[in-house]
């Protein structure tokens, strides 16, 4: 577990807290009965713990050895309830719960090994202090403290406490990870919040450009696909012409995948073949020269009939951008493998996995973000489509990928779709 320096501070801050509070309840109750604490080596006791404090402080500043920062201040916290306990009474006194409080701070802050390490200290350090007052190897700080007990009552005490140091150290433990476990999740939620934002940004995005260029856009194309068409044009001249065409078609589908993303139209819900709409995006690609003969395809779905009720155009959607994304990863060719498989009487498995280059750690972390590209002149809007589909489909993308190793990604639909995917 990685140690911050937010935790450093609120172990400080912590430990200012729980003195100033002992040193309140001190003068209360010595004002009020007249004997509790010698007041001398009690407040002694109190000002080291505020000069350690800025000790540790002045560390927190200056030093970036932050783990080992926590550990010297939880070993000097042990020490110093060790000899409060002592003045206090030792095993007549009652203060030896103060080590369960170190015992948080080295849970919450280190770890799970640290809570047991600072757990067993604290059972050596109040052992070895009671069994030394017991068999008068250690005096008792005052006179007034001695009293008889039997050894039976110091085991008692003793176990007693060493008992609550580890049922504390497991239970904060236990808590500390579940804690882990929900800042991690709420990290998730954050990401996603985020890429959700980008979506709505997109999506007003999409709508200006939608409107800007769209229209004038398929104005340009159909006049000069009907100049190609009737004028006597050079070589020269039906090139650039060409080139316009591609172009043009290009920027009209990366306004579709804009609109798409963030502002989708009414869909149609049918029943249909999975393996036909695949079988038809392989014929697209290979019509548009992305897909050719260094790469095969191979997979059931060229045999396997699976029907599903969804939109034909949402899936397509799902199909080309995946299948694009697999090619552009094996640009010197490679291997897709495409199966669909019915995982259950309710849900359907889709299964791309190519032999290209991988993703990185990094990259998989940001995949579905709208904008984020991992290719050259990508404009990472085609994975983003993907997840929004998939999630109005209440659906799951799992991502398998190594650098170098290829990718395999899998995702799981259920035979009827959601309410919200479902726009009739």
């Amino acid at each position: 577990m990685t140690t911050v320096k937010g935790d450093i501070r609120a172990l400080i801050i912590s430990r200012l807290i729980i003195v100033t509070t002992l040193l309140v309840a001190a003068v209360v109750i010595q004002l009020s009965t007249g004997s509790f604490l010698p007041l001398g080596p009690f407040y002694a006791l109190i000002a080291g713990s505020y000069a350690l404090s800025l000790i540790y402080f002045l560390l927190f500043r200056w030093e970036t050895h932050h783990r080992a920062q926590a550990y010297l201040q939880i070993v000097f916290d042990l020490l110093l309830i060790t000899l409060l306990v002592y003045i206090s009474g030792g095993i007549n006194g009652n203060l030896y719960f103060l080590y369960v409080f170190v015992i948080v701070a080295a849970s919450l802050v280190l770890g799970n090994r640290a809570a047991y390490l600072a757990a067993s200290l604290a059972a050596i350090l109040f052992g070895g202090l009671a069994d030394g007052m017991y068999y008068k190897l250690i005096p008792y700080f005052r006179q007034d403290q001695f009293r008889e007990i039997s050894v039976g009552l110091v085991l008692y005490t003793v176990f007693l406490a060493w008992g609550l140091f580890f049922v504390m150290a497991f239970l904060l433990n236990h808590l500390a990870q579940s804690l882990r476990k929900t800042r991690q999740a709420l990290a998730g939620a954050q990401k996603e919040l985020e890429i959700k934002e980008r979506q709505a940004a997109a999506g007003r995005m999409a709508a200006l450009i939608a409107h800007e260029i769209r229209n004038p856009l398929a104005a340009i194309s159909g006049s000069v696909q009907v100049l190609k068409n009737e004028l006597a044009v050079n070589p020269e001249q039906a090139k650039l012409m060409d080139i316009v065409l591609t172009e043009s078609l290009r920027v009209s589908r990366s306004i579709d995948q804009f609109l798409s993303l963030a502002a989708p139209g009414k869909e149609i819900f049918t029943t249909f073949d999975l393996g036909e709409v695949m079988r038809e995006t392989l014929t697209m690609l290979k019509m548009s020269g992305e897909l050719d003969e260094r790469t095969a395809v191979k997979g059931n779905f060229e045999t396997t009939r699976l029907d599903f009720r969804g939109s034909p155009g949402q899936l397509k959607q799902v199909f080309w951008n995946l299948t694009r994304n697999s090619l552009r990863a094996m640009p010197d060719g490679g291997e897709l493998s495409i199966d669909f498989v019915r995982e259950s009487r309710d849900r359907v498995a889709l299964r791309f996995a190519d032999t290209g280059r991988g993703m990185s750690d990094e990259e998989k972390a940001r995949m579905f973000e709208p904008f984020f590209s991992r290719f050259e002149g990508g404009q990472g809007l085609g994975l983003a489509v993907v997840k929004k589909i998939v999630d109005d489909y209440e659906g799951q993308i799992r991502v398998v990928s190594e650098a170098l190793r290829g990718t395999e990604i899998l995702i799981t639909l259920p035979l009827r779709p959601a309410k919200k995917a479902e726009r009739e």
